[in-house]
């Protein structure tokens, strides 16, 4: 049951929240439109070139929505205009990096492509964009989506090598490169490849939006993210018009820990977002929205910001569809959840998780309701219930076998991690340390091998914290401090990360490191809305040492 103050507290957030929703979009109807400069050129009538490279502009900070109107009504004032039927086919396949484009992202796009070889193009350069996108669209009901995703990378590498000079081809090649790397590939090759092809377009085009946008996805990893600070805090005064370009920094302030960052980039992209949608008269909850939302709950929780996060989980509880059912919203309402019960601690709650809404058709999204299931079992596991544990350990070998049947790799992956996570508690639960210790050093390693995907902000649990928290567990100290300060490079300035690693350091005698770690903590809670035990613990160890 909520309580009278909590409630007070939601209301106080959500009105600064409607305040500041009203604030940014009066003052984006006031301010000139900017989302930021491209220089494509072509053939077609100069009356409509402006239009046409602000639908490229559009498209390159992912508002798909706005691009595909831009390109279309570009093809209407121009019908010889066969380049902006290829925009039009580029907007309709959606984020690259989140996987296949909804079934109606094919149709359209296909009719797209289909107009753009009808209505021609002048110049061979123009032939080969159309081309190119051609080649993604082929066969796609027949040919899987990653290898047509290949395809058009290599068509994408080919355009770029045949016209050196064309700085779109070159952009565009490297977000080609992001959508297609190996996510169990350490040495980024994909990436590292995409971000010096920026770099270069970066020197000499500083306020292109796609640019900064694609910079802040190549770096978008633990050992390489520093590297994407500039663009993470250039993009958004770079295309202050385009609500993904105030989300997209948090990627890489998530990456470095900067929590705060994060909740302020994602609180003006989920507002307006919301705003938007209310404009439309849409009585729906946003995707992009709940997106940004996932990542305010995440940082929010790290800073023990508890009744931030609670704010959020309410509102999502409070929606019954979304505008549209795409993977980025059927994640965000299984993580939010999720990540609110098991941050907390709160066990029984986390074990008793509805997949909500129950509109939304969670059959196409295996990969999120897996996370309803993982924090269902953790919960069961850890609050003793090993029949509900071992029922969501068999939903999520369920779940695995259906996205190994629709090949998507990554996720059943994914799904095999949590499950091992889930059956490493339940071990615990019955006393067998050693198989859970065992089971769980393998799900941080089989999750070490794999890399976030862009969807997400971070694990819903890391699998390494969780593998120091059984060790601390089970009287291993110092190797639980050693997993603890492993976990902390990949996942920096997590709460649990750094309250585990001064409890570890005080349980194997090292007040020294424990104080560091504990005062680190507090410094990092020092905003917190919630006395988490945490908090309390290391104010009384700082104070008493």
């Amino acid at each position: 049951m909520v309580s009278a103050r909590s409630m007070v507290v939601g209301i106080g957030i959500a009105v600064f929240a409607a305040s500041l929703a009203a604030s940014t979009l009066q003052a984006r109807a006031q301010a000139p439109e900017r989302l930021g400069k491209v220089n494509f050129p072509t053939s077609c009538s100069p009356a409509v070139q402006a239009q046409f490279e602000r639908a490229v502009a559009l498209q390159h900070s992912f508002w798909f929505g706005e691009a595909i109107k831009a390109f279309n009504a570009v093809a209407t004032a121009d019908p010889s205009c066969g380049i902006a039927h290829w925009g039009a086919a580029v907007a309709w396949l959606g984020n690259p990096l989140a996987g296949p484009p909804v079934p109606r992202g094919i149709t359209e796009g296909s009719a797209a492509v289909a107009r753009a070889k009808a209505a021609g193009a002048k110049t061979q350069r123009e032939q080969d964009y159309i081309a190119a996108i051609a080649t993604f669209y082929a066969d796609a009901d027949k040919v899987d989506h990653k290898t047509r995703a290949v395809a058009y990378e290599k068509a994408m590498e080919a355009l770029a090598q045949k016209y050196p000079n064309d700085r779109e081809a070159a952009i565009f090649y490297a977000l080609s490169l992001n959508a297609t790397l190996n996510p169990n590939d350490k040495t980024y090759a994909n990436q590292l490849k995409a971000a010096a092809i920026l770099e270069k377009v970066y020197a000499d085009q500083p306020e292109h939006p796609g640019v900064a946008h694609y910079l802040i996805h190549s770096y978008d990893f633990p050992p390489i993210a520093q590297k994407g600070l500039p663009a993470a805090r250039r993009y958004a005064s770079i295309a202050p018009s385009a609500p993904h370009a105030q989300h997209m920094p948090s990627h890489i302030f998530t990456r470095l820990g900067y929590w705060q960052d994060s909740i302020d980039s994602n609180r003006v992209s989920a507002e307006v977002a919301k705003a938007e949608l209310r404009q439309s008269n849409l009585e729906a909850g946003s995707y992009n929205a709940l997106h940004a939302m996932d990542y305010i709950t995440y940082a929010a929780l790290q800073l023990g910001k508890d009744k931030e996060a609670r704010a959020v989980v309410d509102e999502i509880r409070g929606l019954n569809k979304v505008d549209s059912e795409q993977f980025a919203a059927a994640f965000a309402f299984a993580a939010i959840p999720a990540r609110y019960a098991l941050e907390r601690r709160a066990w029984t709650e986390a074990s008793d998780l509805p997949l909500h809404p129950q509109s939304l058709s969670w059959s196409k999204f295996p990969q999120a309701e897996s996370i309803n299931a993982f924090a269902r079992g953790l919960g069961a596991a850890r609050s003793g219930d090993a029949a509900s544990a071992k029922k969501e350990v068999a939903r999520l070998e369920s779940l695995a076998s259906a996205l190994t049947a629709a090949k998507n790799a990554y996720w059943a992956e994914q799904a095999e991690i949590q499950k091992l996570a889930v059956n490493a508690w339940i071990a615990r639960a019955a006393g067998r340390n050693d198989e859970a210790l065992a089971v769980m050093r393998q799900a941080a390693e089989r999750e070490d091998a794999t890399e976030k995907h862009p969807v997400t902000p971070g694990a819903i649990q890391p699998a390494r914290e969780m593998l120091a928290e059984l060790l601390l567990e089970t009287g291993k100290a110092a190797k639980a401090l050693a997993e603890f300060e492993a976990s902390q490079k990949t996942d920096p300035n997590r709460l649990h990360g750094l309250a585990g690693a001064a409890r570890a350091a005080e349980a194997a005698g090292d007040k020294t490191k424990a104080k560091t770690y504990y005062t680190k903590l507090l410094e990092l809670t020092k905003t917190a809305d919630t006395e988490r035990p945490e908090i309390v613990k290391a104010k009384a160890f700082v104070a008493a040492n």
